[in-house]
């Protein structure tokens, strides 16, 4: 027997065709067709291998889909997602995209400096102004506690404030010492003809003097590196200033400009906003490699008042 009242409501939704002779057929849209459950376990979405494009460098980067498609089944837009051990901040990435508030944790500096990074990249947001960075020195006293805690912290967290590239060491491990004469990261750039140049980085938390830098001069020459940036902790001696002024100049073919050949900063003085003197660093080679832009931009995180 047929459901008079069932058919009519079918029809009054649009949901019977009518046959040339006459006859009903019931109508089916795609959202109706829910599918296959979904199955516990998920073999359609490859892991992050050495060619992927959203590889960032992160030894354990999960694949954006993958998150995504945890936060979708799991919350609803504007729930609030926390991810205790960010890594290099997929989860966040995904729950900014999909409409989510959220909170990224994780122990070490550099994942930190990983996570502003990628948010720059994907979605233009810049810490204070987008959202807020707890955790991290917002001054000398700030950043001297935080060197008397742990040296490699400070020296992932001081190197991120000129985005430059912490040479060895990943995933919160401390670098490996010998062969890099000291130094502890670099920033590239460009020359003519696309050239790549460096700037090596060494960061001191304590006890600098003139001889640091006379060290540094020498890594650079036997190491065919341009630039040399000391940044420290103390305020340079005067010895210590002569020392980086007798080193000349670089000078830079593409730009046609000179650059003092080392340079030094104090923490104090980037928290400033001072910068590196070195020519403008070409995309391609940033502190990390760069997240793709998101196409689409998800709201603005706001105060989760905690």
């Amino acid at each position: 027997m047929y459901d008079q009242a069932g058919i009519n409501k079918l029809i009054e939704n649009n949901k019977i065709h009518w046959t040339s002779n006459n006859r009903p057929r019931l109508k089916l849209y795609i959202e109706d067709s829910k599918g296959a459950p979904l199955q516990s376990i998920w073999d359609e979405i490859p892991p992050i291998n050495s060619q992927s494009a959203e590889r960032l460098g992160y030894p354990t980067q999960k694949p954006l889909a993958l998150l995504e498609r945890i936060i979708s089944a799991s919350s609803n837009p504007g729930d609030v997602v926390l991810d205790p051990f960010s890594g290099c901040g997929t989860c966040i990435d995904a729950a900014q995209s999909l409409g989510r508030q959220w909170v990224g944790i994780d122990i070490t500096h550099l994942a930190i400096a990983m996570h502003k990074a990628r948010l720059k990249d994907r979605f233009g947001f810049e810490p204070g102004r987008d959202y807020e960075v707890i955790g991290e020195p917002q001054d000398l006293s700030g950043a001297q506690q935080l060197a008397r805690e742990d040296r490699y912290q400070f020296q992932w967290w001081a190197l991120s404030l000129n985005q430059a590239r912490p040479l060895g060491g990943s995933g919160g491990k401390p670098a490996k010492k010998g062969s890099d004469r000291g130094i502890d990261g670099a920033i590239n750039f460009i020359e003519e003809g696309g050239q790549v140049k460096r700037a090596l980085v060494q960061v001191k938390s304590g006890h600098v003097n003139s001889a640091h830098i006379r060290d540094l001069i020498g890594t650079l020459d036997q190491e065919g590196a341009q630039i040399g940036v000391f940044l420290t902790l103390e305020a340079p001696s005067r010895d210590m200033t002569s020392a980086a002024a007798g080193a000349g100049f670089y000078h830079s073919d593409l730009w046609q400009k000179d650059y003092p050949r080392v340079q030094i900063l104090t923490v104090e003085e980037l928290l400033n906003g001072a910068e590196v003197k070195i020519p403008p660093t070409p995309s391609g080679y940033s502190a990390f490699k760069k997240a793709e832009k998101d196409r689409k931009t998800g709201p603005k995180q706001e105060e989760l008042g905690l």
